[in-house]
């Protein structure tokens, strides 16, 4: 669940990064992606860790 809110939230940030820049569509799309295969990683990290420190 953390992973795919990550995601989301990495892809709405990345957007919003790209247009504040005047990025054309292509950075739009690169920015987006970047940032939300970025936070889906921190997502998984957190993940992970909550479930190792309850078991």
């Amino acid at each position: 669940m953390l992973v795919l809110m990550g995601s989301i939230l990495g892809a709405l940030l990345g957007f919003y990064a790209a247009r504040r820049r005047n990025g054309t569509r292509l950075d739009i799309l690169q920015y987006t992606s970047i940032y939300a295969i970025a936070f889906a990683i921190i997502g998984l990290m957190v993940t992970i860790t909550i479930h190792r420190i309850i078991m």
